[in-house]
């Protein structure tokens, strides 16, 4: 058994180290790869992430299309399935404890 770091591990690394991540989401009609910036909250090995328009945010609507997604934090990067959080309970504790009060216009 190796103790050398993982891919994961730098990855999870850089999350704790940024407040704001590059998404790659696959557009929902044109079907090109979109890159935006976006901040974050990782938590617990979980990366949340909160649409700034709630569901009418464009990347939110591609990802209900095609739940993949690529993230890169500084020159770490990785592909990940997404899993929507769709409890309203969840999300309004989500967004009222942890969010950030400001990001990068979406």
């Amino acid at each position: 058994m190796s103790n050398k770091p993982t891919r994961n591990d730098a990855l999870k690394d850089r999350l704790s180290r940024s407040s704001e991540i590059k998404i790659t989401v696959t557009g929902r009609k044109s079907g090109r790869t979109i890159s935006i910036p976006v901040w974050f909250v990782f938590d617990d090995d979980t990366l949340n992430l909160l649409p700034v328009q709630g569901s009418d945010t464009q990347w939110y609507k591609n990802v209900l299309k095609n739940p993949s997604m690529r993230i890169k934090a500084g020159s770490e990067e990785a592909e990940f399935k997404v899993v929507l959080l769709t409890d309203t309970k969840q999300v309004s504790l989500l967004s009222r404890n942890s969010a950030p009060s400001t990001g990068p216009a979406m």
